[in-house]
């Protein structure tokens, strides 16, 4: 069995020069590498505010728990890598057992065979000739690297065809593709079951490419967590198995059919419609990404294993959180701190004030009751505070809401190992790709 990542080129991170352009760690830091900078077990006081920190202890528990979860309901796991582009973080995720790793288009591709990534599922549709063409000598120079896309149409299946077809020779490896499932109002997908048959046929009868399953995305029709927004996922899920059962006289006998849905928010549903597909030759493959470092907003509302939890399993947990600094007491009952939009996620929720790191040596932290952040700037934010007072040179914890919009802000990412700790010790530094 084939390594699922290039464990060397993994391990060289550690060998790589930090820098200016790393705004995470101070200017003496710079020169080092991050082999050495953590050789010296930093602390988080010795980092500079704006910071985000991952927790060890909070990522390996969400990994571990989904795992499990996974294994114990029968379905694959294929991560969604773009939620924080770190190969060092697939590579965790593959250990746990992954399946292969999810990515959203051909650049993250890249990244993903620059760290070896054996198997990835591209949760979209490939046209671009020129990217169509790179894929192929891809699947050409490594014979043990696979690859999934998708089409929704018979149109894009047209264009991949006619792209491939006028690069690559008879004996080329297909490339495999998936019909894409979507819904009324929401993202890409094939409206009703007809079309999605029809792009089905259309990839078995294409020349270069192999129809190897279906694929969509729960998330971009569900419209809530309460029984009428998860009776409309399980509607769209039931909809998905059929399309499912009507292609499988179109599937090639040497494959596995892969079925695949199941984002960070409702992946116990396809566990329940799609779940037993599994017993009839399928495999489904979960896509969950978010759920590596979960957070403290909108997930922390909505996942199966969040503070309401829907299924069984252990709770996920935040493994996620921004340090900052309070700059200016301009009015009362308003602090400005030093992080902004180019810092923090802002789109689903405002970032929640947390705790006040201790004052001086031996105090402890204080509970950051009565604060709420009610903007942000670029570079700044607003905190309104009645039950605990602030003054300027506080540094707070503050938790996030939305992995997806927190991970692209920061090239290097300190990871600690007790964000509840009084001065936490830094114990790996993750790079990212965006």
């Amino acid at each position: 069995m084939p390594a699922a990542y290039d464990a060397d080129a993994i391990a060289a991170l550690a060998d790589q020069p930090v820098c200016w352009r790393d705004k995470a760690l101070p200017p003496a830091f710079w020169g080092r590498t991050v082999a050495e900078v953590l050789a010296d077990k930093p602390r988080l006081s010795q980092l500079p505010t704006p910071v985000m920190t991952l927790s060890a202890p909070g990522l390996r528990h969400n990994v571990d728990t989904l795992a499990r979860w996974s294994a114990h309901h029968g379905l694959e796991l294929a991560p969604h890598g773009k939620t924080t582009m770190a190969p060092a973080l697939w590579a965790m995720q593959l250990d746990a057992g992954s399946w292969g790793i999810t990515l959203a288009n051909v650049f993250q591709l890249g990244v993903a065979r620059a760290y070896g990534v054996r198997r990835v599922l591209i949760a979209n549709a490939v046209i671009s000739p020129l990217q169509l063409r790179w894929i192929a000598d891809e699947l050409a120079r490594d014979p043990e690297f696979e690859v999934l896309c998708w089409a929704d149409s018979v149109r894009t299946v047209e264009i991949m065809e006619a792209a491939r077809s006028a690069y690559v020779g008879p004996d080329a490896r297909p490339l495999d593709v998936l019909v894409e499932i979507g819904g009324l109002d929401g993202r890409t997908g094939a409206r009703d079951a007809d079309t999605a048959v029809a792009v089905g046929e259309a990839i078995a009868a294409a020349s270069t490419l192999r129809l190897a399953g279906v694929a969509g995305y729960e998330g971009a029709v569900g419209l809530g967590v309460d029984e009428a927004g998860l009776a409309g996922v399980r509607a769209y899920l039931n909809e998905f198995a059929g399309i499912h059962h009507r292609l499988q006289s179109v599937y090639d006998a040497d494959i596995t059919p892969v079925v695949s849905a199941g984002g960070s928010q409702y992946f116990e549903l396809v566990a329940e419609v799609l779940g037993p597909l599994g017993a009839d030759g399928a495999r489904v493959v979960l896509r969950s990404g978010a759920y590596i470092s979960h957070d403290d907003g909108l997930y922390r509302r909505v996942s199966p294993l969040g503070e309401t939890p829907r299924t069984d399993g252990e709770r996920l947990v935040s493994a996620m959180h921004t340090w900052v600094r309070i700059t200016s007491q301009p009015e009362p009952g308003l602090a400005i701190f030093d992080a902004g939009k180019r810092d923090l996620p802002f789109d689903q929720d405002m970032p929640e004030p947390q705790l006040i790191r201790p004052r001086s040596d031996g105090e402890p932290a204080l509970q950051a009751t009565g604060m709420t952040v009610t903007k942000l700037n670029d570079q700044h934010g607003f905190l309104h505070f009645t039950d605990v007072p602030v003054v300027i040179g506080d540094e707070l914890r503050i938790g996030l809401s939305h992995p997806c919009t927190a991970f692209d802000k920061w090239g290097l990412i300190p990871v600690v190992d007790d964000p509840d700790a009084a001065d936490p010790v830094v114990v790996d530094l993750v790079r990212t790709f965006f």
